[in-house]
């Protein structure tokens, strides 16, 4: 088997391992090398044919396809060298990868590794809806898939289960596709995404958010005819006909590469546990983006993609700080929390945020910290705390936390 090595080694060739081999591959003496399973580089965008991306990165506002493009191509001007239908299916030694291609396998070292691989939604049967096995079930990534990739026909009339950002962008990949969004359905008491999508959202696509309620069934005999809908305040159920489903959201990181090599997994967030550098719990393993924190935007992800290769830079130039350190616990509505370690000396993390999701909506919260019994921060926040998206509070509220002393536990008062 051939053996080749690398400065650092990438997994993932998404917005966070584009923009972390865009800051290293100028400031590093060797490769910095980025595998991806996929022919072509660039991530979940590059199959969300719809504006809106690059916005906090870039400071544009493009179509998926285009930041896409556009990150890969500052990556390889950088320098790096991006290596596609690469798959890495485990670990020959805590800094070897063992990779499969079409010339054969490959054993790939590397000084650092960023595990960047992102997230992906829960398929229908991980979510426990019964019913026909009908044709015409999709996620959001295998709706665009087929729609902006394989240009194959979808359907008519859609329901979607989720109401929250990806949601809104399976709507648009239907609509694109000449398919009706009938129904958008959520669990939750109010739609999960900003009111700046789901109010002017019901307009364009001409369809209405069915709240506290969830899908119970999916109808249909080698195609889908319907969905049952049940409302979860009232018991009542209907009949909604449709050819097309869409389950969104429901996120879970592709954390199969960190389990494999034994790196202790957050047990809220399903991906590594990091601290705020992005290292995790193995000695020159860093892990950024949605594998970490599931989901967020993807010029969120690329901005911890610069995040991590400051800490990459670091790590290579000797800092080798102790793993130890304070875990930080989400309690009550909070569902997650990230990072999730509270390391001894180590900086801020990206744009000196705490990323949070939370099960239940809050107008103006007031985030409390406690550790070892004792309340050691405490902040009031002017924007709500929604499900369906990452709410996000100032790092600064952990300011007096100590590293060495017992869990940090987050709670909304």
């Amino acid at each position: 088997m051939k053996s080749v090595s690398a400065r650092v080694v990438i997994v993932g060739a998404g917005p966070s391992g584009l923009r972390a081999a865009t800051e290293l591959a100028p400031k590093l003496p060797g490769e910095v090398l980025v595998l991806d399973r996929e022919s072509v580089a660039g991530g979940v965008p590059r199959h969300c044919d719809h504006p809106g991306y690059g916005i906090r990165d870039l400071g544009r506002f493009l179509t998926g396809p285009g930041y896409a493009q556009r990150l890969v191509h500052t990556a390889v001007n950088a320098g790096a060298r991006i290596q596609t239908n690469a798959m890495v299916t485990g670990w020959a030694d805590e800094s070897t990868l063992e990779v499969t291609t079409p010339q054969g396998r490959r054993r790939v070292r590397g000084e650092a590794i960023i595990l960047a691989t992102g997230a992906r939604e829960r398929p229908r049967s991980a979510r426990w809806v019964p019913g026909d096995r009908a044709a015409g079930v999709f996620t959001t990534a295998e709706l665009q898939q087929q729609v902006h990739l394989e240009r194959l026909p979808v359907g008519s009339r859609a329901v979607v289960v989720g109401a929250e950002l990806v949601s809104w962008s399976a709507a648009m990949t239907l609509r694109q596709a000449g398919v009706r969004t009938v129904a958008m359905v959520t669990h939750y008491p109010k739609p999960d995404a900003y009111a700046v999508f789901s109010g002017p959202g019901r307009v364009m696509f001409a369809t209405s958010v069915l709240t506290s309620s969830r899908v119970t069934r999916v109808v249909g005999r080698g195609r889908v005819s319907g969905v049952e809908v049940l409302n979860e305040q009232t018991g009542a159920r209907r009949l909604i006909e449709c050819d097309t489903v869409v389950f969104t959201g429901d996120w879970i990181p592709d954390h199969e590469l960190a389990r494999a090599a034994g790196i202790e997994l957050d047990e809220k967030t399903l991906g590594p546990r990091v601290d705020s550098t992005l290292r995790t719990m193995r000695e020159g393993v860093f892990a950024a983006g949605n594998v970490v924190h599931p989901v967020d935007t993807a010029d969120i992800a690329a901005l911890d993609g610069a995040h991590v290769a400051a800490s990459v830079l670091s790590y290579l130039g000797g800092d080798t700080r102790s793993a130890a350190g304070a875990p930080i616990v989400a309690t009550g509505p909070i569902r997650w929390v990230a990072p999730s370690l509270l390391r001894p000396g180590a900086a801020a993390p990206s744009r000196g945020k705490l990323l949070m999701w939370v099960d239940e909506y809050r107008a103006l919260p007031r985030l409390v910290a406690t550790q070892d019994g004792q309340v050691i921060g405490s902040a009031k926040l002017a924007w709500p705390a929604s499900p369906g998206r990452v709410f996000r509070a100032p790092w600064s509220v952990l300011a007096k936390a100590d590293p060495s002393g017992g869990e940090v536990r987050l709670s909304l008062g």
